[in-house]
């Protein structure tokens, strides 16, 4: 099933299509011209704008209605920021977020002295344990009720400030059910999500939103390099991976869990050094996740062995 809007800007001078081109090398995604428009792919979904004398004409078209109204809102966002408002045939005003599930806290349960073991329900938890591994988990400030991100009239989504701000760390899906899921949580000093661990939230309602973030990379020969933050990862990596693949983990043996048996599993005391040493090989593909200044400190260090950016991956993954 095809799930469609249209919007209408009028009295657009040619800012519309100039945003969208520059969004698209931005992102470094595809904008086509056709005859009659520019096509703009992203998310397995399309935006085609078509131009004429008094406006532009803006089609979106996407397998999944979260897709939708993510796109919907993108530009709509991306419009505002050039002072044009779209007007749309059809907006969900005050629905949750695209992509956004109400969840209950069902279990906590101790993996290692590291991770902590979170089980949710719900009734569209099997969504999230697809190809795009990765969620949002919405945790309200302590001692305030939740104020959930929804669809404002103009088609963007409006997240709550101040007070009711939203943390909204990224985990991974390691298991799943019709109406349950998993993920681990690699409790550390400082972090809001291990403070809300600590209030035992079993039996509260939780928010989510996704799925994204990626998955298994496509490769025959696959090198990973993580720290405890990407542990829940790499264990869905090397579960899917299709060819030759080692990981390289700064991490204690008590907290690699299931992986501390595993034989393409290596620890090491630094990330860094370790990714210098490695021997590249032909069609190599290096993922890469940890804090942010060795998530940098990985693609310079990748990009100087020439490395391009379609073949490898690295990311922050501490909050």
């Amino acid at each position: 099933m095809l799930h469609q809007t249209r919007g209408r800007i009028t009295r657009d001078n040619g800012a519309a299509i100039d945003a969208l081109k520059k969004r698209a090398a931005e992102w470094e995604v595809p904008l086509t011209q056709e005859a009659k428009g520019f096509c703009f792919h992203v998310w397995n979904s399309k935006a085609t704008l078509y131009p004429d004398e008094t406006g532009v004409t803006i089609e979106i078209s996407s397998p999944e209605q979260r897709l939708l109204q993510t796109l919907q809102g993108s530009l709509t966002e991306l419009f505002e920021e050039c002072l044009l408002c779209p007007k749309w045939d059809e907006v969900a005003e005050g629905a949750l977020a695209p992509g956004m599930s109400l969840m209950q806290v069902a279990s906590i349960t101790r993996r290692s002295p590291g991770f902590t073991r979170v089980r949710l329900e719900g009734h569209d938890a099997e969504r999230f344990g697809g190809d795009s591994y990765h969620f949002r988990l919405l945790i309200p400030r302590k001692g305030r009720p939740p104020c959930w991100p929804r669809i404002a009239a103009s088609g963007r989504t409006v997240w709550p400030e101040g007070d009711d701000a939203l943390h909204r760390p990224v985990y991974t899906t390691l298991a799943h059910g019709q109406n349950w899921l998993e993920f681990d949580i690699f409790e550390h000093e400082g972090s809001p999500t291990s403070a809300w661990l600590a209030e035992n939230p079993v039996g509260r309602t939780i928010g989510i939103i996704g799925p994204g973030g990626g998955g298994c990379p496509d490769s025959r020969n696959l090198f990973l390099f993580g720290d405890e933050t990407a542990v829940p990862a790499i264990i869905r990596i090397l579960q899917e991976a299709p060819g030759d693949v080692r990981a390289f983990i700064r991490a204690s043996r008590e907290d690699l869990c299931e992986l501390a048996t595993d034989d393409r599993v290596t620890t090491v005391d630094d990330l860094i050094p370790a990714l210098e040493a490695l021997n590249l090989v032909d069609g190599a593909y290096v993922w890469f996740a940890g804090h942010a200044d060795q998530a940098r400190a990985a693609r310079t260090c990748l990009t100087a062995r020439g490395m391009q950016k379609r073949d490898f991956t690295a990311a922050a993954y501490w909050n």
